[in-house]
């Protein structure tokens, strides 16, 4: 049973306009609850499940309650009647902060849903005004995956939204999806670092989906004198800066967004964002190495790819929550991000 008037029955039954187009009919579309509790007399509201999204995408109560103008002790409050209403645990308390359980995510995958309707119901019977559109990436620093956002972002023209596109450390990446405070997070595989990745992956419940494999290349200034080559070798590369992207505290060699990590060079430079990189680049005559899939609508002409003579391969793709459907605007995204690949 679906009520409009901010309650949900505990069954969960949910009612689906097709496609949020006008139609003649309403779909049902029955979701398998998971809570396990058959004797809750109560009724969980809009709001709580409002909070609880926040909270999972805020990454803290004190930052959620700011952001919706609540005390943060009334935020607490609301969360544990939520819980103790459903007989799960939706966060994990620690003193480092909150973190999202296994029950939890599968929750707050049921929620996002039930809010998804409950929108769709009212802008069609009710004429309400649309609740601003939530969605997050986390990624590596990809000028694919920009472009990909920019295009998502310019389909849909929303009146109101909220997103979050975040070039962020490897390691941040998969905790930010773990923690569903990003639906999709993008990295590449190897042969080197899939063992420790693809651990962590299972460990948190998170699916890796193919988007491309890639032979090594470097970018580099187009003014480079390597610029000029079909090919360039380690050996070619030894007297120019090396540039990486800094991975924190969780600096292992596992984590680095560039293959052969484990090298020493001469002259080494470790930034925190592509800007900063591609400006050394030039700047500098550095080079940095990656998939070698540039964007020139967004890096122009000053920047180029060469491929690196190493017999590698990179796997580029795509983690989401296993516990999770995919929302609207996450299968659009992925969508947006096999057209930008395809043409580049």
């Amino acid at each position: 049973m679906f009520v409009i008037r901010h309650t949900i029955a505990i069954s969960v039954k949910l009612l689906k306009v097709a496609n949020a187009r006008p139609v003649g009919r309403i779909q049902v579309l029955h979701v398998n609850a998971i809570i396990k509790n058959k004797q809750v007399g109560e009724r969980m509201t809009l709001q709580q499940l409002k909070y609880a999204i926040e909270i999972a995408a805020r990454g803290s109560i004190n930052e959620a309650a700011k952001r919706l103008f609540i005390t943060q002790p009334s935020l607490s409050n609301a969360i544990k009647e939520l819980e103790a209403e459903l007989n799960i645990t939706i966060f994990e308390r620690t003193n480092k902060g909150i973190s999202i359980s296994v029950e939890g995510a599968e929750f707050l995958g049921y929620a996002r849903q039930v809010l998804e309707q409950t929108e769709l119901l009212e802008n069609r019977y009710l004429d309400a005004k649309p609740f601003p559109q939530h969605f997050s990436v986390s990624t590596q620093h990809y000028a694919f995956s920009v472009n990909a956002f920019v295009n998502l972002m310019k389909k849909y023209a929303l009146e109101e939204y909220e997103f979050t596109l975040r070039e962020t450390k490897t390691y941040e990446i998969l905790d930010d999806v773990k923690n569903l405070r990003s639906e999709i997070g993008i990295l590449y595989l190897n042969e080197f670092n899939s063992k420790v990745i693809n651990k962590l992956m299972k460990e948190n419940n998170l699916g890796f989906t193919e988007l491309f494999k890639a032979a090594p290349h470097v970018f580099i200034s187009a003014k480079n004198p390597l610029a000029k080559q079909e090919r360039v070798t380690l050996e070619d590369l030894d007297s120019y800066p090396c540039l990486s992207f800094e991975q924190g505290e969780y600096n292992s060699f596992h984590f680095s967004e560039e293959i052969l990590s484990t090298l020493s060079h001469k002259k080494s430079i470790r930034v925190s964002d592509r800007a900063t990189l591609f400006n050394l680049l030039i700047g500098l005559n550095g080079y940095t190495i990656s998939t070698g899939v540039l964007s020139s609508d967004l890096n122009g002409n000053n920047i180029i790819a060469v491929p690196l003579d190493i017999n590698e391969t990179i796997t580029v793709g795509w983690i989401s929550h296993k516990n999770v459907t995919p929302s609207r605007l996450a299968t659009a995204y992925v969508q947006e991000l096999d057209k930008v690949i395809k043409k580049v």
